[in-house]
């Protein structure tokens, strides 16, 4: 009589089975493949640890580089460190700062290139006193005005440009210490302030926005682009494969930015962790996330802000101020920042 089909399977199968069995063999695994290594890259920030840069930070704590295959140190800046400098020596891959400084620094011969403008909006102010009257730029005329230099008192001088105000006839500028004494003191009628962090070392001081005039460098039309990211185009050109690292750093940067734009207590508390000092507070680094938004996703928030695109009518207007003040001598052309990256990133 024929076995049925499927008892004919089955002995076959017993058959091998007890075959292995005899030879002392088992049936060979499935092949694994090993996970790939991360690659290391390294970014150096234009100043210590703060919400400033908590995008950055979230994306790190929250998987983001690593799962763009990415192994990302995060270097912290301060005074005494310039994040041109730091790349350009191959010490770190990716950097952050104005743009200001990026063109002098081209200048000067070392090729860095802007990859992604991640700050759209200035964060940089001019703030007074109510009582001193100062409700435009017109009104500095006569004054002590504080503002920092090495390339951040371009905002003021553009400004003051457009009121036809001379800068060493007009008014009297002060070299400004990164607090903000002078105008607490009223030893200046003006003092330059960031959003997200001297307003609020004024307000924490006992003060109320009631008390003060804040000229806006973003409505006067003459603020510089901040919080740019940047690389040599040595390296970003050495490799095929470091223009896509690039991408896929900024794609994780930017997830990392919209993770703290819609989870600011979150990152918050991320950047708390970076504080080995024990000097941040949670209601600075909380006031200081809320403005950062602001200046990446506009205010209102917006998510449909195209994060890291640089406007070329910003750029021109960023250069050409800084030939006119300075901080270049020679024109600076386009080649000085490339969308290529940015559109890697977010095809």
């Amino acid at each position: 009589m024929q076995m049925p089909r499927r008892f004919g399977w089955i002995a076959a199968l017993l058959l091998i089975g007890a075959l292995l069995a005899a030879c002392g063999q088992a049936p060979a695994a499935a092949p694994t493949t090993a996970p790939a290594a991360l690659v290391p890259v390294r970014l150096q920030l234009k100043w210590v640890p703060q919400a400033q840069f908590a995008g950055y930070y979230a994306a790190l704590d929250q998987g983001f580089y690593a799962e763009e295959g990415l192994d990302v140190t995060i270097l912290p800046g301060g005074p005494d460190i310039v994040p041109e400098q730091v790349v350009a020596a191959g010490q770190a891959e990716f950097g952050i700062n104005w743009m200001a400084s990026l063109l002098a620094t081209r200048e000067q011969g070392v090729p860095l290139i802007n990859i992604a403008q991640v700050f759209t909006r200035a964060g940089m102010r001019q703030l007074s006193w109510k009582d001193s009257n100062i409700t435009s730029p017109a009104d500095l005329k006569g004054r002590k005005v504080a503002v920092w230099f090495g390339g951040n008192e371009y905002n003021l001088l553009a400004t003051l440009s457009k009121y036809n105000l001379n800068k060493d006839t007009d008014l009297t500028l002060v070299q400004q210490p990164f607090d903000m004494n002078l105008l607490l003191n009223r030893e200046v009628d003006s003092a330059a302030a960031m959003t997200y962090n001297e307003l609020y070392q004024v307000l924490s001081a006992g003060h109320t926005i009631e008390e003060l005039n804040i000229l806006d460098y973003n409505a006067e039309g003459t603020a510089m682009p901040e919080d740019g990211i940047f690389v040599t185009e040595d390296w970003l050109n050495a490799d095929p494969q470091n223009k896509d690292i690039a991408a896929r750093f900024l794609r994780a940067s930017f997830k990392g930015w919209a993770y703290c734009r819609d989870n600011p207590e979150s990152c918050v508390e991320i950047v708390l962790k970076q504080d080995s000092g024990g000097v941040m507070t949670k209601e600075a680094q909380t006031w200081q996330m809320d403005e950062i938004n602001k200046l990446i996703w506009g205010d209102p928030i917006d998510p449909n802000t195209k994060i890291g695109y640089l406007e070329p009518s910003l750029f021109k207007f960023a250069a050409d101020t800084a030939l006119q003040f300075g901080g270049i001598k020679q024109p600076a052309d386009e080649s000085a920042y490339t969308h290529e990256i940015w559109e890697m990133a977010t095809k």
